[in-house]
């Protein structure tokens, strides 16, 4: 929704959790639920997984449905599309084969942009979305959220080294430094509660406000602490985390208003926390070993 230090991952790692799921409705027959239509808008097709799971196994039998997702695919650790191979990756997908596997679904991811990312799901063109997004209260009146599934702090994200500042409150004091993050975001509404607007250079995506970090074009990225420990894979010698968290929210899916899916991935979800495959999954992507970077990735 990335890390250098161990202290820093096990750090992660107590912060990590799930809210209570509650209990799962049987979903509509697939002939009365179909999936939603992709969009001419969809920017480089889609990503189809193929059928996961087994109506013998599966917590709740959805039937091989499709499961049309809405992704970025510029957001590490959670989506990417490798530059090398063409073949998308990230936790989004990782995860979400996990969860079909436990539903018998198709997950097909579709890369959207940022901007319309959450409205296209609200207007149904999708059947959810991921793309390590933070549940508010606002974005609730449009979209329906799952149980979170990793609670997350908002961090600084600095070249490495740096010694001007070490926390929010030090950037708000020296009025020379500029802070970057993307624009739309929930980071971008916490730099605003700090920062004048001539203070904060927002970019249309965060590999594009990392890179200017590293070119000095700003002094730190206000970014997700799982995000940001994504850009510090192979980039350990260049970025770093730095500070108190200066908030801490949680991520979920998020799907339109009414969704029959909710309940049965919050059951999947739960289920994943309970026999340490979530966990898993956030070591894969959240972890030290981690070393995807944005030079590695479409942009």
């Amino acid at each position: 929704m990335k890390a250098s230090k161990i202290a820093v991952f096990l750090s992660m790692l107590v912060i990590i959790a799930l809210a209570a799921c509650a209990p799962a409705a049987a979903p509509q027959p697939e002939a009365e639920q179909p999936a939603a239509e992709q969009p001419a808008g969809d920017q480089a097709g889609a990503f189809s997984r193929g059928c996961k799971g087994s109506a013998e196994t599966a917590l709740v039998d959805l039937d091989c449905r499709k499961i049309n997702i809405a992704v970025e695919n510029v957001y590490l650790p959670f989506n990417y599309v490798s530059i090398e191979t063409g073949e998308p990756g990230g936790w989004d997908y990782d995860a979400m084969d996990k969860i079909c596997a436990l539903l018998h679904c198709e997950p097909v991811f579709h890369e959207v942009s940022w901007d319309v990312l959450i409205q296209s799901v609200a207007d149904g063109q999708y059947d959810m979305g991921a793309d390590g997004v933070t549940i508010t209260e606002d974005r609730k009146k449009s979209v329906d959220f799952s149980d979170g599934y990793v609670k997350i702090e908002q961090r600084l994200l600095v070249r490495k080294g740096e010694t001007r500042f070490s926390s929010i409150e030090d950037i708000v004091a020296d009025e020379s430094l500029v802070l970057g993050t993307q624009t739309a975001t929930t980071n971008y509404e916490t730099a605003a509660t700090y920062l004048p607007e001539d203070r904060i250079k927002a970019f249309e995506t965060f590999p594009f406000a990392v890179q200017a970090l590293i070119s000095k074009d700003i002094d730190a990225v206000i970014i997700d602490q799982t995000a940001g420990m994504g850009y510090m894979g192979e980039n350990a010698q260049e970025v770093e985390l730095i500070g108190p968290a200066i908030e801490s929210q949680e991520l979920g899916f998020f799907f339109p208003k009414g969704s029959d899916l909710v309940d049965p991935i919050n059951q999947a979800l739960a289920a994943m926390q309970a026999d340490g495959s979530l966990e898993e999954i956030h070591l894969k992507f959240f972890g030290p070993n981690f070393n995807v970077t944005a030079e590695d990735i479409q942009q």
